[in-house]
């Protein structure tokens, strides 16, 4: 079931994206993986702006979260995490599918996202949810990708991909 977090659920997303990004050691990206979590107000600006979903386990308890932004009129996936141990269930595709309709709804262009181009979990998994490089981004988008060169941790190459609604 995809839904909104509480306020309450806010702290496990910061548990979820840190056990998901454990996996980057294995692709040679300690770096990433050593990455601390979005604080808690980010997440819950997300939230209370009704851009935050979380995908849940039988037991309603989160178990995967995607927040977005719109940038040039697209719902722009900021982020999105499913906990290694509930990996395979197809929890990141029923988020990024929600978030599609969620943004058709919003009269929106479709979706983007910025991910590693050689990570498998990331644009080649994107590839299969039926995302394409974008090769000239818009003007918001452009803007993430510079602050995102400055802020992440390593030089591993990274795309901007877009899915139209």
């Amino acid at each position: 079931m995809i839904r909104p977090p509480t306020a309450s659920e806010i702290p496990a997303l910061r548990r979820i994206e840190a056990a998901a990004g454990t996996a980057f050691t294995a692709v040679g990206l300690p770096e990433v993986a050593a990455e601390e979590p979005p604080p808690l107000v980010h997440l819950e600006a997300f939230r209370v702006g009704g851009r935050a979903w979380v995908a849940c386990d039988a037991r309603d308890r989160p178990v995967g979260y995607l927040v977005v932004l719109v940038l040039d009129e697209r719902a722009h996936v900021e982020q999105v995490s499913v906990d290694p141990a509930h990996r395979g269930h197809r929890h990141g595709a029923a988020l990024i599918d929600h978030v599609e309709n969620w943004a058709r709804r919003e009269g929106l262009a479709g979706l983007s996202l910025t991910t590693f181009r050689d990570v498998p979990w990331n644009a080649p998994y994107c590839t299969r949810l039926g995302f394409t490089v974008l090769p000239v981004p818009g003007p918001e988008l452009r803007s993430v990708i510079a602050a995102e060169a400055r802020g992440l941790p390593t030089d591993a190459p990274r795309v901007a991909m877009v899915r139209s609604g």
